[in-house]
């Protein structure tokens, strides 16, 4: 008996990720824990410089500013509760220091910039199609730091606003890596502070948009995370307890399937190489002074040898 509707996802027939690739995420919540998984394995990864970006527009924000080389100065930043934010980076940036702060902005811009120019592949997540624009300057912000609601006008993207973002982001990140493939997936977190209702019109928008954009010839691919959460997991036990968060199972079921379609054969050879590492240290034994064990950290030791003999990023 057949108790799911499995889709049926194939593995990509040309640029695959392997261990020469270089790998940026970007996006909400939900590329974090992707990123987790290629750093695990040991791939060479760079995630979310300027941390969690929900809406398409921070993410154009983040690639504009990055691929102009924007320097980040105290007009761009606020003092609010004891610390200096930024409307463009997520609260784990905010510092008490004005100029560590500027200093953590910059210093990740640059970093992003010189990422983009070297990278292979390019995943973006896009969590929502709702925004906040600040009355003030009437620009979109990335995070509203907990600044008074009164001082933001929220507003749902329309599909020809995020599809014209999804084109800017294109153009802009092929104007200085043409080569780059890049993969976009939408969030299967479910943002019900929205609304039930509006939540749906915000997957719809984000979904509808980026189908516009999507060239497998041009290499530009679309991986459907939020159809895997939402027709093959449909059932609470594979949510967190606050039941908008895909449980561990579940983020391990949808990487499973990026693997199978994204990750070379080849690669995935070398990642069981170092998961058995992996395991291997984190492993306690019982009796760490024994021959047997002395044995396995030898092993253990000339697997990881090999390994960095073969790829000089891996390090354990």
């Amino acid at each position: 008996m057949q108790l799911q509707t499995k889709l049926s996802l194939l593995p990509q027939q040309h640029n695959q990720i392997d261990y020469h690739s270089k790998i940026g995420l970007f996006g909400s919540c939900f590329s974090e824990h992707i990123a987790e998984k290629f750093r695990y394995y040991k791939f060479q990864t760079f995630d979310n410089p300027f941390g969690i970006l929900f809406h398409p527009l921070a993410i154009e924000n983040l690639i504009v500013n990055a691929i102009n080389e924007k320097q980040y100065a105290e007009a761009d930043i606020f003092f609010h509760n004891e610390q200096w934010h930024s409307f463009e980076a997520h609260s784990k940036l905010s510092n008490t220091s004005k100029d560590d702060m500027l200093n953590t902005l910059n210093s990740r811009i640059k970093m992003t910039t010189d990422f983009l120019k070297n990278a292979s592949h390019i995943v973006i997540t896009y969590g929502t199609a709702w925004a906040y624009r600040w009355i003030e300057t009437d620009n979109f912000v990335t995070n509203c730091h907990k600044v008074s609601q009164k001082k933001f006008l929220k507003e749902l993207l329309s599909v020809d606003a995020i599809t014209e973002s999804v084109e800017a982001i294109v153009s802009l990140i092929k104007s200085i890596n043409p080569n780059v493939t890049i993969v976009f997936t939408v969030s299967p977190v479910r943002h019900l502070k929205d609304g039930f209702v509006e939540n749906t019109q915000s997957k719809s928008h984000l979904i509808s948009a980026i189908h516009q954009v999507v060239a497998p010839r041009n290499h530009l691919h679309y991986f459907p995370s939020y159809e895997i959460m939402l027709d093959e997991l449909r059932d609470y036990r594979f949510y967190k307890d606050d039941m908008l968060h895909p449980s561990s199972v579940a983020i391990n079921y949808i990487w499973e399937y990026f693997q199978s379609v994204w990750v070379s054969e080849t690669a995935n050879q070398t990642m069981q190489d170092v998961e058995y590492i992996q395991k291997g240290i984190e492993h306690r034994p019982f009796n760490p002074a024994s021959d047997a064990h002395q044995l396995f950290l030898q092993k253990l030791n000339n697997k990881q040898l090999h390994l960095q003999s073969l790829f000089g990023h891996i390090q354990f």
